[in-house]
């Protein structure tokens, strides 16, 4: 199955993100198999990151969860809060480059 996953992050502890970040992106290239896409969300594209998105295969809720819980942003604290929600992906058979 397919998820979105939409992150929240803690504003005041915004310093974080920058010492963990490459952690994070060495982590999310060893997830890639079930984190297929991922990236910050932006109000403008020169401000700091409010939370971000995640498109994830999994099995369940649970799984992403679990998941979740082992990403370096949600351990040191970044990441205040999060949906799952399932994703219904229009047009399976058309492949989209990001």
């Amino acid at each position: 199955m397919l998820f979105i996953v939409r992150f929240f992050d803690n504003q005041d502890k915004a310093f974080v993100r920058s010492d963990n970040l490459s952690q994070h992106l060495n982590w999310l290239k060893l997830n890639s198999d079930r984190i297929l896409v991922a990236g910050s969300l932006r109000s403008e594209p020169t401000t700091n990151p409010l939370g971000a998105l995640w498109i994830v295969k999994a099995d369940s809720k649970a799984d992403i969860e679990d998941i979740i819980k082992s990403d370096p942003f949600w351990i040191c604290g970044l990441r205040d809060k999060y949906e799952i929600l399932h994703w219904s992906k229009a047009f399976e058979d058309i492949r989209v480059p990001v």
